[in-house]
């Protein structure tokens, strides 16, 4: 076992579960920088259907990582979805984590 191996556990150990999937990850990214985007709008740009989206965003809203806010437009009800403080820190973390994660197979090649 090479000396990086408890780093790496480590670092995995440091990945959020619930941001595992690539669509949740994104999710968090495209709101993170203050942007409120539609569902209708998340649904295209991350290529998933209605019902797989919206048990991702369940899921998030259930972690506390975003909200959802209706909102009429014309005559429909739009809901607009952002990140919270919460997510915002989750997904700093997950993606440091990963960095971390990424950078020491990195420094074994160095070595």
């Amino acid at each position: 076992m090479s000396s990086a191996a408890p780093d790496r556990v480590a670092q995995v150990e440091g990945l959020d579960k619930l941001l595992g999937h690539r669509s949740r990850l994104a999710v968090l990214v495209l709101l993170s920088d203050d942007v409120r985007l539609t569902f209708k709008r998340l649904g295209e740009l991350l290529g998933e259907t209605d019902g797989n989206l919206g048990a991702h965003l369940r899921k998030l809203d259930a972690a506390g990582y975003i909200t959802a806010d209706q909102e009429r437009v014309g005559r429909r009800q739009t809901r607009w979805y952002s990140i919270t403080k919460e997510g915002s820190t989750a997904v700093r973390a997950h993606l440091d984590s990963l960095t971390a994660f990424l950078e020491s197979f990195q420094a074994d090649d160095v070595e």
